[in-house]
């Protein structure tokens, strides 16, 4: 059991234990709760700790842990809070349910983690995101209020990675990319207007546009990504002024858009008056192999704005990204942050600066290339082994994820649902298309599990769960 799980058992346990209390009666003893519930004596301070901030229970050094007045208290009615059908009428906003599962610790306990979209905790820089944080938090302006655009410092190491002609006046940083992402429809797209996706796409762009109002309209892809002759017919029959796309290793399918169609994309986005959404979230998720440099880096017009995170490649905590863009639209942006957020909190920006600075970031992305590409291996290997009439779309070059074409006959739900019965937690694939699927497809995620050899382990439990 997890120190997070023991700590929350702790606390119910002891919750309901106060509940049979008076105001004024002693808890037992750490020792005692130790001895009696097999948790160790951090868990008990920490759960402790938990329940007196609640101000269930005041701990008097010397003496022990009393039960408050607040603490006992009768249960309460049940909430009434139909009056907030009332409050939020008219503002219906069609949100399909999340597709984005969190980390593998997350999951019920023995399964093991195909789905989400987060590194392992093994996989993770741990070591060198506290020291990165420990240093930053020694500097004397650390707690200072930070620039709306983002440190300086930070837009320049950015726009460095990013390459061609941007500098750091083309850089915002951001709490990540999906909220960078949210902003971004926002600022752009009226509400009620056709945004183009890449068919099929990634879950969080259509929960994104939908909730912005707007209509996310598909393009569909081959194998060499998104066609530019369709994307065309798109920008003309709809009036679109907005795409997305992820030209580099494309969540879910891995596809890399070839150099030709590149530039075919970018020239009928800027035909089309539009602008092009570049979602660059893979370019720390290498698998050894070079990819191509951003699209922004070769747009000198402002029709691409592109979007960065080091929330991928480090960790679900590390919740900075950035938007680049030129021209009136990065005003905008900004005028919305001093809208939403005012600025990205200072110690986060200083400890990012402060990790990638170091020789530690450099060491860390060529070891994650290397567990990925061995990761990416092993599951395909073991789900072509195990489930042969299943079709591999590619093994990419790059990401996290597998994608799967399930065999006629197969329902993706059922599967999905057969899976998890057999300890696999799974994507179902139609959350990533904003219309009707083609068909019965899987995303299944290499990173989030603890081992390579959980992976073998999973395929074997996903053919079990099929037949």
């Amino acid at each position: 059991m997890s120190d997070g799980s023991s700590i929350e058992t702790l606390v119910a346990i002891l919750r309901t234990e106060i509940g049979r209390l008076s105001p004024g009666d002693r808890l037992p003893s750490s020792r005692d709760l130790i001895a009696r519930h097999g948790v160790g004596p951090v868990t008990v301070a920490r759960a402790i700790a938990l329940l007196a901030a609640e101000g269930a229970v005041v701990t008097r050094p010397g003496s022990g842990t009393y039960v408050t007045a607040r603490g006992r208290r009768p249960a309460a009615a049940e909430a009434d809070t139909s009056w907030q059908a009332v409050a939020l009428a008219g503002r219906h906003l069609d949100v399909a349910e999340p597709a984005e599962p969190g980390p593998a610790g997350e999951v019920p306990a023995g399964t093991i983690a195909l789905s989400g979209g987060y590194l392992h905790e093994n996989l993770q820089p741990t070591r060198a995101l506290g020291a990165a944080l420990a240093r930053a938090a020694r500097r004397p302006d650390a707690w200072h209020r930070a620039p709306a655009a983002g440190l300086t410092t930070l837009r320049t190491i950015l726009a460095r990675q990013v390459g061609g002609d941007v500098g750091p006046q083309d850089v915002l940083v951001t709490g990540g990319s999906q909220g960078a992402l949210s902003m971004l429809l926002r600022a752009v797209a009226a509400p009620g207007s056709p945004v183009l996706v890449e068919s099929p796409t990634y879950p969080g762009v259509l929960a994104a546009a939908r909730a912005a109002g707007l209509r996310p309209v598909p393009v569909p892809m081959d194998r060499d990504g998104v066609r530019p002759d369709l994307l065309a017919d798109a920008f003309a029959m709809t009036g679109a002024r907005l795409f997305y796309c992820q030209p580099t290793v494309h969540n879910p399918t891995g596809t890399v858009l070839t150099a030709e169609r590149r530039r075919q994309v970018v020239d009928v986005t800027r035909a089309a008056g539009a602008f092009l959404i570049e979602d660059d979230f893979a370019r720390h998720l290498g698998h050894g192999r070079p990819l191509p440099r951003p699209l922004v880096a070769d747009d000198q017009d402002g029709t691409v704005v592109h979007l960065t995170s080091l929330t991928k490649p480090a960790s679900p905590s590390m919740r900075i990204g950035a938007v680049v863009a030129r021209g009136p639209v990065m005003r905008r942006l900004l005028a919305m942050r001093r809208v939403d957020d005012f600025f990205i909190a200072r110690p986060l920006q200083e400890a990012a600066v402060e990790l990638l600075s170091t020789p530690a970031w450099d060491r860390h992305l060529r070891a994650l290339a290397g567990a990925l590409h061995q990761r990416c291996a092993v599951l395909a290997d073991a789900v072509t082994r195990e489930l042969p009439d299943w079709t591999l779309a590619r093994v990419p070059d790059g990401g996290l994820h597998l994608w799967l074409r399930l065999p006629a006959g197969l329902d993706e739900q059922a599967v999905t649902d057969a899976a998890r019965a057999h300890g696999v937690a799974v994507d179902p694939g139609r959350h990533h298309y904003p219309t009707e699927p083609p068909g019965p497809r899987l995303r299944l995620a290499f990173a989030a599990a603890p081992e390579p050899a959980d992976l073998t382990a999973a395929a074997h439990r996903l053919a079990a769960a099929v037949r």
